[in-house]
Protein backbone atom coordinates (compact mmCIF):
# COMPACT_ATOMS: atom_id res chain seq x y z
CA UNK A 1 0.00 0.00 0.00
CA UNK A 2 1.22 3.38 -0.81
CA UNK A 3 0.49 6.58 0.87
CA UNK A 4 0.66 8.29 -1.73
CA UNK A 5 -2.36 10.18 -4.15
CA UNK A 6 -3.27 8.43 -7.13
CA UNK A 7 -2.60 10.07 -9.98
CA UNK A 8 -3.70 7.05 -12.86
CA UNK A 9 -7.18 8.65 -12.83
CA UNK A 10 -5.82 12.47 -14.01
CA UNK A 11 -5.24 13.02 -17.96
CA UNK A 12 -1.09 13.28 -18.84
CA UNK A 13 -0.96 16.45 -18.94
CA UNK A 14 -2.06 17.38 -15.48
CA UNK A 15 -0.50 13.73 -14.13
CA UNK A 16 2.76 15.39 -15.42
CA UNK A 17 2.34 18.55 -13.48
CA UNK A 18 1.64 16.82 -10.37
CA UNK A 19 4.39 14.55 -10.71
CA UNK A 20 6.90 17.34 -11.34
CA UNK A 21 6.10 19.09 -8.04
CA UNK A 22 6.42 15.67 -6.43
CA UNK A 23 9.75 15.37 -8.08
CA UNK A 24 10.78 19.54 -7.23
CA UNK A 25 9.60 18.67 -3.93
CA UNK A 26 11.52 16.10 -2.87
CA UNK A 27 15.03 17.01 -4.87
CA UNK A 28 15.03 20.57 -4.08
CA UNK A 29 12.89 20.84 -0.95
CA UNK A 30 12.80 17.98 1.26
CA UNK A 31 16.43 17.53 1.85
CA UNK A 32 17.11 20.91 3.43
CA UNK A 33 13.58 21.60 4.73
CA UNK A 34 15.01 21.10 8.29
CA UNK A 35 18.16 23.41 8.10
CA UNK A 36 15.53 26.05 6.30
CA UNK A 37 13.55 25.34 9.94
CA UNK A 38 16.70 25.82 12.07
CA UNK A 39 18.53 28.53 10.25
CA UNK A 40 14.73 30.24 10.10
CA UNK A 41 16.02 30.55 5.98
CA UNK A 42 13.60 31.83 3.39
CA UNK A 43 15.08 29.77 0.35
CA UNK A 44 14.08 32.65 -2.40
CA UNK A 45 16.19 30.31 -4.47
CA UNK A 46 13.80 27.98 -4.10
CA UNK A 47 10.99 30.77 -4.66
CA UNK A 48 12.57 31.57 -7.92
CA UNK A 49 12.66 28.55 -9.56
CA UNK A 50 8.71 27.22 -8.86
CA UNK A 51 8.62 30.88 -10.12
CA UNK A 52 10.03 29.62 -13.15
CA UNK A 53 8.73 25.77 -13.70
CA UNK A 54 5.46 28.54 -13.01
CA UNK A 55 3.92 27.21 -10.27
CA UNK A 56 3.28 30.72 -9.35
CA UNK A 57 0.43 30.08 -12.16
CA UNK A 58 -1.29 27.49 -11.02
CA UNK A 59 -4.66 29.13 -10.84
CA UNK A 60 -4.06 31.90 -13.34
CA UNK A 61 -5.93 31.84 -16.88
CA UNK A 62 -4.08 30.37 -20.00
CA UNK A 63 -4.34 33.69 -21.51
CA UNK A 64 -2.50 35.12 -19.04
CA UNK A 65 0.33 32.20 -19.54
CA UNK A 66 -0.67 30.95 -16.55
CA UNK A 67 -1.46 27.04 -16.05
CA UNK A 68 -5.34 27.33 -15.25
CA UNK A 69 -5.40 23.67 -13.38
CA UNK A 70 -8.86 22.60 -12.35
CA UNK A 71 -8.95 22.65 -8.40
CA UNK A 72 -8.57 18.90 -8.17
CA UNK A 73 -5.26 19.00 -9.51
CA UNK A 74 -4.39 22.11 -7.96
CA UNK A 75 -4.53 20.83 -4.30
CA UNK A 76 -2.56 17.94 -5.92
CA UNK A 77 0.50 20.22 -6.46
CA UNK A 78 -0.22 21.80 -2.78
CA UNK A 79 -0.23 18.40 -0.86
CA UNK A 80 3.58 17.22 -3.20
CA UNK A 81 5.08 20.97 -2.11
CA UNK A 82 3.85 20.45 1.36
CA UNK A 83 5.00 17.05 1.86
CA UNK A 84 8.33 18.70 1.19
CA UNK A 85 8.01 21.73 3.30
CA UNK A 86 4.78 23.21 4.26
CA UNK A 87 6.48 26.56 4.51
CA UNK A 88 6.78 26.74 0.79
CA UNK A 89 3.16 25.69 0.49
CA UNK A 90 1.74 28.56 1.95
CA UNK A 91 3.91 30.74 -0.37
CA UNK A 92 2.07 28.98 -3.31
CA UNK A 93 -1.80 28.53 -1.91
CA UNK A 94 -1.45 32.30 -0.60
CA UNK A 95 -0.47 33.56 -4.17
CA UNK A 96 -2.69 31.15 -5.91
CA UNK A 97 -5.97 31.94 -3.80
CA UNK A 98 -7.17 35.21 -2.90
CA UNK A 99 -5.10 38.02 -5.24
CA UNK A 100 -5.56 35.48 -8.38
CA UNK A 101 -9.12 34.93 -7.58
CA UNK A 102 -9.81 38.75 -7.00
CA UNK A 103 -8.27 40.02 -9.87
CA UNK A 104 -9.87 37.11 -12.30
CA UNK A 105 -13.36 38.20 -10.83
CA UNK A 106 -13.33 41.38 -9.96
CA UNK A 107 -10.16 43.35 -11.64
CA UNK A 108 -10.20 45.41 -14.54
CA UNK A 109 -9.03 44.43 -17.55
CA UNK A 110 -6.37 47.12 -17.10
CA UNK A 111 -5.64 45.70 -13.72
CA UNK A 112 -5.55 41.84 -15.62
CA UNK A 113 -3.16 42.74 -18.51
CA UNK A 114 -0.65 44.30 -15.90
CA UNK A 115 -0.76 41.80 -12.99
CA UNK A 116 -1.92 38.51 -13.86
CA UNK A 117 0.60 37.75 -16.83
CA UNK A 118 3.55 38.64 -14.53
CA UNK A 119 1.73 36.23 -12.09
CA UNK A 120 1.33 33.43 -14.45
CA UNK A 121 5.17 33.63 -15.44
CA UNK A 122 6.52 33.89 -12.62
CA UNK A 123 7.57 37.17 -12.34
CA UNK A 124 5.62 37.95 -9.58
CA UNK A 125 4.77 36.73 -6.30
CA UNK A 126 1.58 37.94 -4.53
CA UNK A 127 0.76 38.74 -0.86
CA UNK A 128 -2.42 38.89 0.97
CA UNK A 129 -3.12 41.08 3.77
CA UNK A 130 -6.17 41.15 5.68
CA UNK A 131 -5.24 40.99 9.29
CA UNK A 132 -4.34 43.08 11.92
CA UNK A 133 -2.72 43.32 15.61
CA UNK A 134 -6.64 43.62 16.90
CA UNK A 135 -8.31 42.13 13.97
CA UNK A 136 -8.11 38.27 13.34
CA UNK A 137 -10.98 36.49 12.72
CA UNK A 138 -13.21 39.61 13.06
CA UNK A 139 -12.06 40.89 10.08
CA UNK A 140 -14.65 43.62 10.13
CA UNK A 141 -12.85 45.49 12.76
CA UNK A 142 -10.00 46.25 11.07
CA UNK A 143 -8.79 49.72 11.10
CA UNK A 144 -6.02 50.45 8.42
CA UNK A 145 -7.27 53.56 6.54
CA UNK A 146 -7.62 54.39 2.62
CA UNK A 147 -8.84 58.32 2.56
CA UNK A 148 -9.47 59.73 -0.60
CA UNK A 149 -7.35 62.84 -2.13
CA UNK A 150 -9.09 63.82 -5.41
CA UNK A 151 -9.24 61.00 -7.08
CA UNK A 152 -5.88 58.93 -5.67
CA UNK A 153 -6.29 57.45 -2.28
CA UNK A 154 -4.04 57.59 0.37
CA UNK A 155 -3.05 54.66 3.37
CA UNK A 156 -2.36 54.35 6.34
CA UNK A 157 -2.11 51.48 8.77
CA UNK A 158 -0.76 48.08 9.60
CA UNK A 159 -1.55 45.19 8.75
CA UNK A 160 -0.04 41.92 10.53
CA UNK A 161 0.37 38.48 9.59
CA UNK A 162 1.24 38.87 6.06
CA UNK A 163 2.64 35.60 4.54
CA UNK A 164 5.17 36.57 1.35
CA UNK A 165 4.85 40.42 2.83
CA UNK A 166 8.57 40.93 2.67
CA UNK A 167 9.59 39.54 -1.18
CA UNK A 168 6.07 39.69 -3.11
CA UNK A 169 6.13 42.08 -5.71
CA UNK A 170 2.36 43.00 -4.84
CA UNK A 171 0.31 42.60 -1.73
CA UNK A 172 -3.55 42.94 -2.37
CA UNK A 173 -4.40 44.57 0.73
CA UNK A 174 -7.87 45.27 2.55
CA UNK A 175 -8.31 48.38 3.85
CA UNK A 176 -11.39 50.44 5.42
CA UNK A 177 -12.75 53.34 3.46
CA UNK A 178 -15.21 54.44 5.16
CA UNK A 179 -14.96 57.16 7.64
CA UNK A 180 -14.53 56.79 11.24
CA UNK A 181 -17.15 59.29 11.64
CA UNK A 182 -19.59 56.76 9.55
CA UNK A 183 -18.31 53.46 10.18
CA UNK A 184 -20.50 51.01 8.05
CA UNK A 185 -18.76 47.62 9.58
CA UNK A 186 -18.15 44.72 6.62
CA UNK A 187 -19.59 47.48 3.99
CA UNK A 188 -16.60 49.66 4.66
CA UNK A 189 -13.87 47.65 4.07
CA UNK A 190 -12.35 47.95 0.06
CA UNK A 191 -9.46 45.89 -1.95
CA UNK A 192 -6.23 47.97 -3.45
CA UNK A 193 -3.06 46.51 -5.08
CA UNK A 194 -0.35 47.88 -3.71
CA UNK A 195 3.00 46.98 -5.42
CA UNK A 196 5.73 46.93 -2.91
CA UNK A 197 8.28 49.52 -4.45
CA UNK A 198 5.49 51.88 -3.87
CA UNK A 199 6.39 54.88 -1.26
CA UNK A 200 5.38 54.52 2.21
CA UNK A 201 5.49 50.43 2.12
CA UNK A 202 7.10 49.41 4.80
CA UNK A 203 8.12 45.81 5.92
CA UNK A 204 8.68 44.76 9.36
CA UNK A 205 11.25 42.03 10.34
CA UNK A 206 9.83 38.72 10.17
CA UNK A 207 7.76 36.77 12.99
CA UNK A 208 9.78 34.36 15.13
CA UNK A 209 7.01 31.65 14.55
CA UNK A 210 7.15 27.94 15.76
CA UNK A 211 6.86 26.12 12.89
CA UNK A 212 6.39 27.02 8.87
CA UNK A 213 9.44 28.65 8.98
CA UNK A 214 10.63 28.56 5.53
CA UNK A 215 7.97 30.63 5.21
CA UNK A 216 8.30 34.62 6.19
CA UNK A 217 5.31 36.26 7.98
CA UNK A 218 5.66 39.60 8.45
CA UNK A 219 4.18 42.88 9.66
CA UNK A 220 3.41 45.64 6.52
CA UNK A 221 3.70 49.54 7.51
CA UNK A 222 1.69 51.86 5.52
CA UNK A 223 2.96 55.22 5.25
CA UNK A 224 0.48 57.85 3.61
CA UNK A 225 0.58 55.26 0.32
CA UNK A 226 -0.64 57.41 -2.40
CA UNK A 227 -2.64 55.03 -4.88
CA UNK A 228 -4.18 55.88 -8.12
CA UNK A 229 -7.56 54.83 -8.54
CA UNK A 230 -6.93 52.03 -10.69
CA UNK A 231 -5.09 50.43 -7.91
CA UNK A 232 -8.80 49.86 -6.52
CA UNK A 233 -9.94 46.20 -6.90
CA UNK A 234 -13.76 45.95 -8.05
CA UNK A 235 -16.48 48.20 -6.16
CA UNK A 236 -15.79 50.43 -2.93
CA UNK A 237 -16.96 49.18 0.42
CA UNK A 238 -17.82 45.46 -1.20
CA UNK A 239 -13.46 44.00 -0.39
CA UNK A 240 -14.90 42.08 2.59
CA UNK A 241 -17.28 40.32 0.61
CA UNK A 242 -14.61 39.84 -2.14
CA UNK A 243 -12.21 38.19 0.37
CA UNK A 244 -14.72 35.71 2.27
CA UNK A 245 -15.71 34.33 -1.42
CA UNK A 246 -12.10 33.75 -1.90
CA UNK A 247 -11.23 32.48 1.63
CA UNK A 248 -12.97 29.10 0.02
CA UNK A 249 -9.79 28.53 -2.31
CA UNK A 250 -7.76 29.68 0.19
CA UNK A 251 -9.09 27.08 2.86
CA UNK A 252 -9.14 24.15 0.57
CA UNK A 253 -4.84 25.16 -0.10
CA UNK A 254 -4.48 24.77 3.59
CA UNK A 255 -6.60 21.58 3.87
CA UNK A 256 -4.01 20.13 1.16
CA UNK A 257 -1.32 21.36 2.63
CA UNK A 258 -2.25 19.70 6.32
CA UNK A 259 -2.40 16.15 3.95
CA UNK A 260 0.83 16.75 2.89
CA UNK A 261 1.95 17.49 6.17
CA UNK A 262 -0.04 14.40 7.99
CA UNK A 263 1.63 12.19 4.53
CA UNK A 264 4.64 13.21 5.19
CA UNK A 265 4.47 12.39 9.17
CA UNK A 266 3.12 9.00 8.23
CA UNK A 267 6.09 8.16 5.88
CA UNK A 268 8.80 8.64 7.88
CA UNK A 269 7.26 6.79 10.66
CA UNK A 270 6.53 3.41 9.01
CA UNK A 271 10.41 3.82 7.96
CA UNK A 272 11.47 4.39 10.99
CA UNK A 273 9.29 1.65 12.21
CA UNK A 274 10.93 -0.69 10.04
CA UNK A 275 14.16 0.37 10.96
CA UNK A 276 13.96 0.84 14.54
CA UNK A 277 14.30 -2.58 16.67
CA UNK A 278 13.67 -3.36 20.15
CA UNK A 279 13.03 -6.87 21.26
CA UNK A 280 15.17 -8.06 18.54
CA UNK A 281 12.57 -7.09 16.11
CA UNK A 282 11.08 -4.17 14.20
CA UNK A 283 8.94 -1.84 16.67
CA UNK A 284 6.46 -2.42 13.57
CA UNK A 285 5.73 -6.05 14.33
CA UNK A 286 4.27 -4.85 17.94
CA UNK A 287 0.70 -4.93 17.57
CA UNK A 288 0.10 -1.40 19.78
CA UNK A 289 2.68 0.21 16.88
CA UNK A 290 1.33 -1.44 14.45
CA UNK A 291 -2.29 -0.59 15.26
CA UNK A 292 -0.92 3.11 15.59
CA UNK A 293 0.43 3.53 11.73
CA UNK A 294 -2.84 2.29 10.39
CA UNK A 295 -4.57 4.82 12.79
CA UNK A 296 -2.51 7.51 10.57
CA UNK A 297 -2.92 5.84 6.94
CA UNK A 298 -6.36 5.81 7.66
CA UNK A 299 -7.00 9.64 8.35
CA UNK A 300 -4.30 10.86 6.29
CA UNK A 301 -6.61 8.77 3.58
CA UNK A 302 -9.89 10.25 4.57
CA UNK A 303 -8.64 13.71 5.36
CA UNK A 304 -7.29 13.63 1.29
CA UNK A 305 -10.63 12.01 -0.05
CA UNK A 306 -12.81 15.09 1.87
CA UNK A 307 -10.34 17.63 0.31
CA UNK A 308 -10.43 16.19 -3.24
CA UNK A 309 -14.44 15.89 -3.10
CA UNK A 310 -14.45 19.51 -2.70
CA UNK A 311 -12.26 20.37 -5.26
CA UNK A 312 -14.66 18.25 -7.94
CA UNK A 313 -17.90 20.32 -6.36
CA UNK A 314 -15.69 23.29 -7.17
CA UNK A 315 -14.92 22.41 -10.40
CA UNK A 316 -18.76 21.67 -11.06
CA UNK A 317 -19.16 25.57 -10.01
CA UNK A 318 -20.98 24.00 -6.90
CA UNK A 319 -21.39 26.20 -3.63
CA UNK A 320 -18.29 24.39 -1.80
CA UNK A 321 -18.15 27.27 1.64
CA UNK A 322 -19.15 24.77 4.52
CA UNK A 323 -16.93 21.72 2.45
CA UNK A 324 -14.24 23.69 2.58
CA UNK A 325 -14.81 24.60 5.74
CA UNK A 326 -14.93 20.80 6.78
CA UNK A 327 -11.70 20.26 4.80
CA UNK A 328 -9.62 22.83 6.57
CA UNK A 329 -10.67 21.93 10.24
CA UNK A 330 -10.86 18.47 9.36
CA UNK A 331 -7.60 18.12 7.17
CA UNK A 332 -5.72 20.36 9.71
CA UNK A 333 -6.58 18.60 12.54
CA UNK A 334 -5.89 14.84 11.26
CA UNK A 335 -2.16 16.70 10.37
CA UNK A 336 -2.36 17.81 14.44
CA UNK A 337 -3.36 14.38 15.18
CA UNK A 338 -0.87 12.20 12.93
CA UNK A 339 2.22 14.24 13.54
CA UNK A 340 1.90 13.95 17.48
CA UNK A 341 1.44 9.89 16.67
CA UNK A 342 4.65 10.50 14.56
CA UNK A 343 6.30 11.89 17.57
CA UNK A 344 5.37 8.73 20.19
CA UNK A 345 6.19 6.30 17.32
CA UNK A 346 9.66 7.91 17.45
CA UNK A 347 9.52 7.85 21.70
CA UNK A 348 12.55 10.26 22.86
CA UNK A 349 14.16 10.30 19.08
CA UNK A 350 11.03 12.05 18.11
CA UNK A 351 11.62 14.83 20.69
CA UNK A 352 14.36 16.09 19.47
CA UNK A 353 15.40 18.08 15.99
CA UNK A 354 17.69 15.38 14.95
CA UNK A 355 14.62 13.59 13.08
CA UNK A 356 11.48 15.63 11.01
CA UNK A 357 8.73 14.44 12.96
CA UNK A 358 8.89 17.68 15.30
CA UNK A 359 9.17 19.69 12.63
CA UNK A 360 6.29 19.06 11.46
CA UNK A 361 4.20 18.78 14.74
CA UNK A 362 4.82 22.54 14.70
CA UNK A 363 4.24 23.10 11.22
CA UNK A 364 0.99 21.12 11.91
CA UNK A 365 -0.01 23.16 13.99
CA UNK A 366 0.06 26.46 12.00
CA UNK A 367 -2.70 25.05 9.84
CA UNK A 368 -5.30 24.98 12.19
CA UNK A 369 -5.10 28.88 13.37
CA UNK A 370 -4.53 30.96 9.71
CA UNK A 371 -7.44 31.58 7.29
CA UNK A 372 -9.95 31.22 9.81
CA UNK A 373 -9.38 28.71 13.12
CA UNK A 374 -10.49 25.66 13.81
CA UNK A 375 -13.15 27.47 15.95
CA UNK A 376 -13.68 29.93 12.93
CA UNK A 377 -14.54 26.94 10.61
CA UNK A 378 -17.03 25.47 13.09
CA UNK A 379 -18.87 28.48 12.87
CA UNK A 380 -18.99 28.21 9.22
CA UNK A 381 -20.06 25.05 9.10
CA UNK A 382 -22.67 25.23 11.54
CA UNK A 383 -24.56 28.33 10.45
CA UNK A 384 -24.86 26.15 6.70
CA UNK A 385 -26.43 23.63 8.75
CA UNK A 386 -28.99 26.04 10.11
CA UNK A 387 -29.84 27.53 6.74
CA UNK A 388 -30.91 24.57 5.36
Amino acid sequence: MTTLPDLEHLGDERREIVALAREFGQQEIAPFAGEWDRTKTTPYDVYKKLGELGFYGLTVPEEYDGLDLDPLTYLMVIEEIAAADAGIAIALSVHNSMPVHMLQRYGTQEQKDMWLGGMGRGEILAAFSISEADAGSDVASLRAQAVRDGSDWVLSGEKAWVSNGNHAELCVTMMRTDTPDDRRGSRGVSTFLIPREVEGFEVGKPEDKMGLRASPTVTVVLNDVRLGPEYLIGEEGKGLSYALEALDQGRMGIAAQAVGIARSALEHSVAYAGERKQFGRPIRDFQGLAFKLADMATRVTAARALVHEVAREKAAGMRVTEKAAMAKVFATETAMWVTNQAVQVYGGYGYTTDYPVERLFRDAKGTEIYEGTSEIQRIVISRGLSAE
